[in-house]
């Protein structure tokens, strides 16, 4: 029961991104693993096992981490972000 309920939040909360990929550097230097579909909204290739180090395009390291580790920072075009928005609000 509690596996389903958080499981449904956290859908609820992924559901929220606008898949600009700007916190993934979509705007400047992205992950090697972002991708942008047909429609052009980006996705991580690797999602689910995408925490960790990783390489930018141009062959910078990285730690990928959860979204919530990095919304009081900045990045490009980050007034997009539905979750800074979101928070910026509280």
């Amino acid at each position: 029961m509690l596996d389903s309920y958080l499981r449904q939040k956290e859908e609820q909360w992924e559901s929220l991104c606008r898949r600009c990929g700007g916190c993934c550097g979509s705007f400047d230097d992205p992950c090697k693993h972002l991708k942008k579909d047909k429609t052009g909204f980006c996705f991580c290739e690797i999602y689910s096992n995408r925490l960790g180090v990783r390489e930018t395009v141009a062959g910078e390291k990285f730690k990928c981490v959860n979204i919530r580790e990095i919304i009081n920072t900045s990045w490009k075009n980050d007034w997009l972000c539905v979750y800074k928005n979101h928070f910026a609000k509280l």
